[in-house]
């Protein structure tokens, strides 16, 4: 963008005075020209039409096209709509959809909430003001609203009103109502409309701005009230506001309570000089009005330009003017603080620059607020307000006035300088309302001294209650808890959080008798660390606390006795006999070490309790074949292979209400159960498939167990028999007795062991049985047979 020349009214007077005059007086706004896209757009085009968005702006050209550009002036897209001048471009509120008319004597405007579904709304006017709706069945029906007083050369639709000029004046239609509410007539007949157009500007939801030819008019929409009148619209137009000026009107804006006003200049009545265009700010009044400022512009081509080949548009949202021309576009905007700083440097004003300090600072603040910088204008506070607690208190409140107090939360004093403790206060709350994040930034910067530390605590509490769960507000109460040395609150929290500064914060605060009961809960979150500081700490939280603690969850128990065991062999003898069924269950690589380095586990506790559990193992795994796999025979395999009367018994238990599973026991079992145990439980009345079958087939396996028993009767009793006879003929046997034997008794046993009479023991318990002393020493079991030979 590039600056634009500007300068006085053309007709005022060039003295040396007024020149003087006028240079002592600081302008209200400044200007640039659109440049990038624009400027070459407009060498081989001219501009008929503009319409402004936050976003975007919308140019119309004189050879049809439409151009849409951003904010700079830099070109994004182009639409060919017509060989024609664009007469009108109207755009939504949201930026989507843009409403076009060429030079075939057509306006348009959109509903301006077009976008939405409910609001599929434009109108048009020519000849007729025509309104065009979609229906239910997404079909545009047409609706005449007005029609017979010319041609339509304006139109504007804001919220539910829709305003329109002709050529005998201007109308407002409320959509609503379907009522049309006005006619406001046509000042300074004798000009040409088509020459002298009306301009039309919406300064809000009610308030229209009407200037034409040399006239302005301020309207007001208002609700009529209770009257007895039915006919009568249920709004009216006041008019609050309504003269003439010394120049015919090209645009109109509003700025604030104030009118911003483009001028086309007639220097007299014999004679039309065209001269540059004029933007003046004005005060309007009811019948008349006070200019504020006023700034020719030189634009150019100024001198080939008419009344009807300005446009002034304007964006809402940062106060910025548009003055378009056939082949120049100039955006005006109001001058800020550092822009009458500058002013004042370049006076050299430097008295007002030094007295002013303070004023200036605040006047700057100001600024930033009014356009909206929010975050500058805070931040300005630290230098301007100091040390002025008043001020600060009175900034502060007006924040929060304006809902900014969140800019102004980071730049509050907090060192020597500290406000009353209900400002922190309000802003903590605000924060609290809307941002968690923020609130707890807070809350970690501002010393605990700054507010009432229970008051927040009291507001955190209740926001709680709406969202329990929320780990931004519970870590924030837990700070607010710590502050407040109420540790074990905190303790608590950070718990339920999981937080990473739990064990910090119990050995900083020395909270080992706040954990007794929460060792669970420590574990969970970080069993390493909870048994490190469990351990380390045994003469504040003994081992037998920590083992009742843990009885309910065994792998926590574990983790804990296994560590200890590994730092100490003999701290955790008691318990030794436990650990056996943890390793088996939880560490079994760890059960065998564990075994060899205790000495406190007696070996015949180990054996029954591995028999304890390898019984509990087999239960389970039927269990899982009955209840998972439902599958009997798998059931009734798994019984035989563990061989276990308890399996069985368990087996049928589960089994006797299951009639399938009755039916494959009875044809499975008769070799290894009693079928008579089964058939004994039962019931009555049950049903079981193939009942008959299964009976023939235990009767045929009971037979058949018959038959080997008695084979094997016979086998076993034939064997005894033929080893007997063996074993008599063997013992028949003569046995060679060395000379010991003479002059003495000797007895000589079947173990071929000898003995004098007089030397054997006497007799056993078992009367008429001796027994060899060598043998029984040995064997622990009696001889083979005595022999006893005489002298």
């Amino acid at each position: 963008m590039a600056e634009v020349e500007k300068g006085r009214k053309p007709s005022e007077e060039s003295t040396d005075d007024s020149e003087e005059e006028d240079s002592e007086e600081e302008p209200k706004l400044k200007y640039e020209r659109l440049a990038n896209g624009v400027t070459e757009i407009l060498q081989k085009d001219a501009a008929s039409c503009m319409t402004v968005h936050d976003k975007f702006l919308a140019l119309g050209t004189h050879f049809g096209k439409v151009f849409l550009l951003d904010i700079q002036g830099n070109l994004t897209q182009k639409f060919e709509i017509s060989p024609v001048k664009i007469n009108q471009i109207s755009l939504d509120e949201s930026g989507e959809h843009m409403g076009i008319c060429s030079e075939d004597g057509k306006v348009v405007a959109l509903h301006p909430r077009f976008s939405s579904s409910n609001y599929k709304q434009f109108v048009t006017g020519g000849n007729k003001l025509l309104l065009y709706e979609k229906n239910w069945l997404n079909r545009w029906k047409t609706s005449t609203l007005h029609e017979g007083e010319g041609t339509i050369t304006n139109v504007q639709w804001r919220a539910n009103l829709i305003a329109w000029a002709n050529n005998m004046g201007v109308k407002i239609y409320d959509i609503s109502t379907k009522q049309r509410i006005t006619n406001v007539l046509r000042d300074n007949v004798s000009l040409r409309p088509d020459m002298y157009p009306c301009s039309l500007c919406w300064k809000d939801n009610s308030t229209l701005i009407i200037g034409w030819g040399s006239s302005i008019k301020i309207c007001v929409v208002k609700e009529r009230g209770h009257t007895e009148l039915r006919d009568l619209p249920s709004r009216y137009v006041e008019i609050v506001s309504a003269f003439e000026t010394e120049f015919f009107i090209s645009g109109l804006a509003p700025l604030a309570d104030q009118l911003v006003t483009l001028y086309f200049v007639k220097e007299n009545s014999d004679h039309m000089f065209r001269a540059r265009p004029c933007l003046d700010i004005i005060q309007p009044l009811p019948e008349g009005y006070e200019e504020i400022s006023s700034d020719a512009l030189t634009v150019r081509n100024f001198q080939e330009n008419e009344c009807r080949d300005y446009r002034l548009e304007h964006s809402q949202g940062e106060s910025l003017y548009y003055i378009i021309s056939p082949k120049d576009i100039v955006v005006a905007k109001e001058r800020d603080q550092d822009d009458h700083i500058d002013w004042l440097l370049d006076k050299k004003k430097y008295e007002c620059l030094f007295f002013c300090n303070q004023k200036i600072g605040m006047a700057y603040i100001n600024h930033l607020v009014e356009k909206g910088d929010y975050d500058t204008a805070a931040r300005k506070c630290q230098k301007v307000l100091g040390k002025n607690m008043e001020l600060w208190e009175n900034e502060v409140y007006r924040f929060k006035t304006i809902g900014q107090l969140k800019a102004i939360s980071q730049y509050l004093p907090r060192g020597d300088l500290r406000l009353r403790p209900a400002i922190y206060e309000m802003i903590l709350h605000e924060f609290l309302k809307s941002d968690y994040e923020g609130f707890a930034t807070l809350i970690r910067e501002w010393p605990g001294e700054l507010y009432n530390n229970m008051t927040i605590v009291q507001a955190v509490t209740d926001h709680l209650k709406k969202d329990p769960m929320n780990s931004t507000l519970l870590t924030t109460l837990a700070e607010l808890y710590t502050y407040d040395q109420r540790y074990d609150r905190a303790l608590e929290i950070y718990l339920r959080l999981r937080h990473k500064d739990v064990y910090q914060l119990i050995h900083k605060h020395d909270l080992f008798s706040s954990i007794e009961d929460k060792i669970v809960l420590l574990m969970d979150f970080d069993k390493e660390k909870a048994v490190d500081m469990l351990l380390d700490n045994e003469d504040k939280i003994s081992i037998d606390r920590v083992v009742e603690e843990l009885r309910n969850r065994p792998e926590l128990l574990h983790i804990y006795l296994h560590k200890l065991f590994k730092r100490d062999h003999h701290k955790g003898q008691r318990y030794h006999e436990r650990q056996i069924g943890l390793y088996a269950e939880y560490d079994r690589p760890n059960l065998l070490p564990f075994l060899r380095d205790s000495i406190h586990c007696p070996l015949e506790k180990v054996l029954r309790h591995f028999q304890n559990c390898r019984m509990g193992n087999c239960r389970r795994a039927l269990q899982m074949i009955m209840e998972e796999l439902e599958d009997v025979d798998k059931a009734i395999e798994f019984a035989k292979e563990q061989d276990d009367a308890e399996l069985w018994e368990d087996l049928i238990s589960y089994s006797i209400d299951k009639p399938p599973f009755i039916t494959g026991l009875l044809n499975n079992i008769g070799t290894h159960v009693d079928p008579i145990l089964l058939i004994h439980r039962i019931k009555e009345g049950m049903e079981i498939p193939n009942l008959r079958d299964s009976l023939v087939k235990i009767l045929q396996d009971y037979n058949l167990q018959i038959l080997l028993r008695e084979g094997c009767k016979k086998i076993l009793v034939a064997d005894s028999l033929s080893l007997l006879q063996k074993m008599h003929r063997t013992q028949m046997r003569g046995v060679r007795v060395d000379d010991m034997a003479q002059n003495f008794s000797v007895v000589v046993f079947h173990c071929r062991h000898m003995f004098h009479k007089e030397c054997l023991p006497s007799p056993g318990t078992i009367p008429g049985v001796q027994f060899c002393n060598i043998c029984s020493a040995k064997r622990r079991g009696p001889g083979s047979g005595i022999m006893e030979m005489k002298k």
